[in-house]
């Protein structure tokens, strides 16, 4: 069956075992007593949240993919689950324990070495000594990037649901059987998981699904290839479909490192909550962030089936965007810091 359909039931999958597993997964982390407290200055919610939503979309996004898996893929998926479960357990710990910076790093690294062991790893220069660490820099940096993104109900969720969906719609016109497979299980996992996440949120992902979440997108970065276009378009294509968790993490490191803070200090420094300064509530701010999100998808998607000519001009219309909303999320923070200043 050589459609779009193929993938319908995967997505039914991912999407019934998450959501189905998510009450369940609530429970354990009342029992365990893996709850997010509101007393960082970075936490918006008001009440104890508990915080294994994760177990849910690991094993969802799992289920789907062992189940549906083509022998000639099983190989590469499941060391991508294995490598993902490494993460999840770490992201566990960290929620229930808070670990140090360096050890969930260290994690980071093995998880992404078993990876690029199995042959998943970006071949932009054609050369190991380049793109090795380039693939280490991409995952890490990903898979703390959703990290960083859960910092309000229905974000990071949300944003790997758009995510996957734009890189399974890619995949599927490029016939690539692995990245649309894996993009229907993480697409119907995060959004079985959303129902309960949507504000206002019943239970937070926590560290163990967001670093699974990120280390599935970046995966899916990787794996995605295009015939039809040149390298010096087709490495912009992921960059566009995860614009926002790139943006953000970037906008983030860039602001704690000019004030003095360290990158990994929590802080109301993230893009949603200098939109919700501008006085927007979670859910238009959710909304916002969403739409946009969508928007670079569809340039990437755009990209994909144009020309070189015509998606070099959508690339660079895409960084040229970017660039200028740095500008204005620079504007906000100092404005929001004036206002502070005033009182």
């Amino acid at each position: 069956m050589d459609t779009a359909l193929q993938f319908v039931p995967i997505m039914i999958v991912g999407f019934a075992t998450a959501l189905g597993l998510t009450p369940v997964s609530r429970q354990i982390a009342m029992r365990l007593g893996v709850v997010d407290k509101p007393t960082v200055a970075r936490k918006i919610h008001k009440d104890h949240k508990p915080m294994m939503g994760g177990l849910a979309i690991y094993i969802g996004m799992v289920v789907s993919v062992l189940v549906f898996s083509p022998p000639q893929h099983l190989r590469e998926l499941t060391v991508i689950c294995l490598s993902a479960a490494l993460l999840a357990v770490t992201g566990l710990l960290d929620d229930r324990f808070n670990l140090s910076v360096r050890v969930r790093l260290i994690v980071m690294f093995i998880a992404t070495m078993m990876t690029i062991l199995a042959g998943i790893q970006i071949h932009l220069f054609n050369n190991p000594l380049l793109d090795v660490p380039l693939t280490l820099v991409w995952m890490i940096a990903l898979t703390n990037a959703l990290n960083f993104l859960d910092n309000m109900d229905g974000l990071s969720a949300g944003i790997s649901a758009i995510g996957a969906g734009f890189f399974l719609i890619v995949a599927f016109t490029q016939g690539q059987i692995l990245v649309s497979l894996l993009a229907a299980a993480v697409f119907g996992s995060a959004l079985g998981f959303l129902a309960y996440n949507f504000n206002p949120a019943s239970t937070f992902m926590g560290d163990m699904g967001a670093l699974v979440l990120g280390f599935s997108l970046a995966v899916l970065g990787i794996k995605l290839q295009f015939a039809s276009q040149p390298l010096s378009i087709t490495w912009m294509i992921p960059i566009m479909v995860l614009a926002v968790p790139i943006f953000d993490i970037n906008l983030v490191v860039w602001t704690r490192l000019f004030e003095g803070r360290s990158p990994f200090d929590g802080g109301r420094d993230h893009i949603s909550h200098r939109i919700m300064a501008l006085g927007f509530n979670q859910r238009n701010t959710i909304g916002i962030i969403y739409l946009v999100c969508a928007l670079f998808g569809t340039l990437g998607l755009l990209m994909s089936a144009s020309t070189p000519d015509v998606a070099t001009r959508l690339g660079v219309f895409g960084l040229l965007l970017m660039g200028l909303s740095f500008g204005f999320m620079v504007w906000i923070r100092e404005r929001i810091q004036k206002r502070e200043e005033s009182k």
